[in-house]
């Protein structure tokens, strides 16, 4: 492992069990390993990555088993997550939550409103919620257009966290692709709750698009937008979307926001670092 790198990717996946969608991936030729995914995280001098198991997987315990494997073959620069459908019900939940308690080194919990049937506020994930304010964990939720057109968007809004946030002031919450398309919407949640952040994952589609180049200036656009919304950078989180969005064009978003060094030293790294009690880059 190279010295660690300053910079934190909050949203990548890299799993066995997105076999039926690599049509979907930002290049046909994509490396989509280990190595391949840690080649374009080094070349844009990000040190680690919260990889973020699918909706796709088929049981808690495959989560693990993988999320635990694939960290370890980075060396840990790959962060160890888990996620879980309230739609399979209590003792589904309950036995995840057991299995979570064995595990030292995870650092989130991915949540899938949208790709399956369920509001933020469902009342199934109360446990879920409780469990990630006991272990210090962050709740990442999956906020706005789903990559099935099967996807419900209705459940997958910014607004249907809100009272979560409130009920569960302890539980630091990540709206995932900044609640795109409701961006303003996410602002406002990130605003108006100190425990709710925001990542900037996934605000573009295929380069294969006619109309690719403009769609990336709308996305930065809109990203600059909701953070003077916000009024603060302090939880805004660089993240990718990896293998959806290259990284390199993520770093360029970025980078290419009319803000201070410092404000956008903290968006690729900084806040990432104190929200999962990262240790800081060597150096």
């Amino acid at each position: 492992m190279p010295p660690r790198l300053a910079a934190v990717d909050v949203h990548v996946h890299l799993s066995a069990f997105w076999a039926d969608r690599p049509s979907s991936f930002y290049t046909p030729d994509l490396d989509f390993t280990v190595p391949g995914l840690l080649r374009e995280l080094d070349a844009q001098g990000i040190g680690e990555a919260v990889l973020l198991q699918l909706d796709t997987a088929p049981s808690v315990a495959a989560t693990l088993e993988e999320g635990g494997r694939l960290s370890s073959e980075s060396r840990g620069r790959l962060l160890r997550t888990s996620t879980v459908n309230p739609v399979d019900g209590e003792r589904v939940v309950a036995e995840a939550i057991r299995a979570w308690e064995q595990v030292d080194d995870l650092v989130a919990i991915k949540l899938y409103p949208g790709y399956f049937p369920f509001y933020p506020h469902d009342p199934r994930l109360e446990p879920v919620y409780e469990f990630a304010a006991r272990r210090g964990l962050v709740v990442m939720v999956h906020q706005g257009d789903t990559l099935t057109p099967n996807g419900l968007v209705k459940f997958a809004r910014p607004i249907e966290l809100d009272e979560v946030a409130v009920r569960h002031r302890d539980v630091r919450f990540v709206l995932c692709h900044m609640g795109n398309p409701w961006i303003e919407e996410a602002a406002e949640l990130v605003y108006k709750n100190e425990n709710v952040y925001a990542d900037t994952s996934g605000l573009v589609w295929s380069p294969r698009l006619p109309f690719y180049e403009a769609m990336v200036t709308r996305a930065q656009h809109r990203l600059a937008n909701a953070i003077a919304t916000m009024g603060t950078a302090d939880r805004v989180l660089y993240g990718s979307d990896w293998p959806l969005e290259s990284i390199a064009l993520a770093v360029r978003m970025v980078e290419g926001l009319d803000l201070p060094p410092a404000a956008k030293a903290q968006i690729l790294g900084g806040n990432a670092r104190k929200l999962f009690r990262l240790p800081p880059p060597a150096g």
